[in-house]
């Protein structure tokens, strides 16, 4: 047997090795695929997960599917959670899972108001008519009314559909910053104030990386690598080529408009969503106990979580902090 013929030879049984290897990993979105979840599909195509030891599906989410139920369950590894009163939720019920990462340092949560018509500062806006959702009618619209008055007799119902509010050009609506502005300006004609609550001292982190705890006192080292491959593949998605990212996401969710795309992509990346605070030094996924606590306290001001709640429950620091990916960001 030759040298070269040995030499490729070894390098394919290394090669078939490393692949075998390869820790499979399920990781479950809350939504249908979109931009906001760029970072993951990015750390498949481009192969950072796999470069880390993990090969990753991603499973959809949508209105029907039940990814969080799976987490718990044990049918996924890893779950894309909302904010931070979702996991105070799981503390206080003794769901048997915590926030490792949180990718967010903004939740994506505005309001939106018409030009023009006496709507246009921040200040104005309790006296609006509200369109609302049930869910978010005890969450962030609980800090409302505790931090700055709005009232609840103002509410309607959000059905997820900004006719109603573009229609009553005295009213607000709830929605996400990379989401409806754009589809009150592609419906409504005309272009929206938007108020990120995130910048009014909403300081919740958001899309958090869930685990089970079973997974973090048994495979800490599955979750670090998930952790960090997944905040390259974040950087990558913000500050490199995303357009594989971005053709997987669509062939994913057929819906999905380029201009939808690109509205979505900037309305992340120019507003600090993703990278922004503690990030600049501490990496993407950055959390803070201080940060924490800040919006634990006002939650239970909010009358939202219980006072006496072991919040320290719901997330640990173990797996963020160590400035991975910084030097990627261009």
């Amino acid at each position: 047997m030759n040298r070269i013929f040995r030499f490729a030879l070894c390098a394919l049984l290394l090669g078939m090795s490393a692949a075998a290897a390869a820790d499979k990993v399920s990781f479950g979105l809350n939504w249908f695929p979109d931009t906001e979840h760029g970072g993951y599909y990015q750390a498949v195509v481009d192969g950072t997960y796999a470069k880390y030891g993990l090969d990753v599906t991603i499973v959809p989410g949508g209105p029907q599917a039940n990814n969080g139920i799976l987490l718990v369950s044990g049918k996924l590894d890893f779950y894309m959670g909302s904010n931070m009163i979702e996991a105070f939720s799981a503390a206080q019920e003794n769901v048997p899972i915590i926030v490792v990462a949180a990718i967010y340092q903004k939740d994506p949560q505005i309001l939106m108001s018409h030009p023009g018509v006496g709507l246009d500062h921040f200040t104005d806006l309790p006296k609006a008519t509200a369109f609302i959702a049930k869910t978010g009618l005890v969450t962030y619209y609980a800090w409302l009314r505790s931090a700055y008055g709005f009232k609840e007799e103002n509410v309607k119902p959000y059905t997820f559909n900004s006719g109603p509010f573009i229609a009553d050009k005295t009213s607000i609506q709830q929605g996400y910053i990379n989401y409806e502005p754009y589809e009150v300006e592609k419906r409504g004609g005309f272009k929206p104030n938007v108020f990120l609550l995130a910048d009014l001292g909403f300081s919740t982190y958001s899309t958090t990386i869930v685990a089970r705890r079973e997974t973090v006192q048994k495979h800490p080292d599955l979750v670090q690598r998930f952790v960090d491959a997944t905040a390259i593949g974040w950087y990558h998605f913000l500050y490199s080529d995303n357009s594989k990212a971005l053709a997987l996401i669509k062939q994913q969710n057929a819906e999905l408009t380029d201009d939808q795309i690109a509205y979505g992509f900037a309305s992340l990346k120019d507003n600090g969503i993703i990278d922004s605070g503690d990030t600049l030094k501490h990496g993407i996924g950055a959390m803070t106990d201080d940060r924490v606590k800040d919006f634990f306290d006002k939650m239970v001001k909010a009358g939202v979580v219980p006072a006496d709640l072991d919040y320290k429950k719901s997330y640990t620091l173990d797996f963020v902090n160590k400035g991975v990916g910084v030097d990627l960001r261009k």
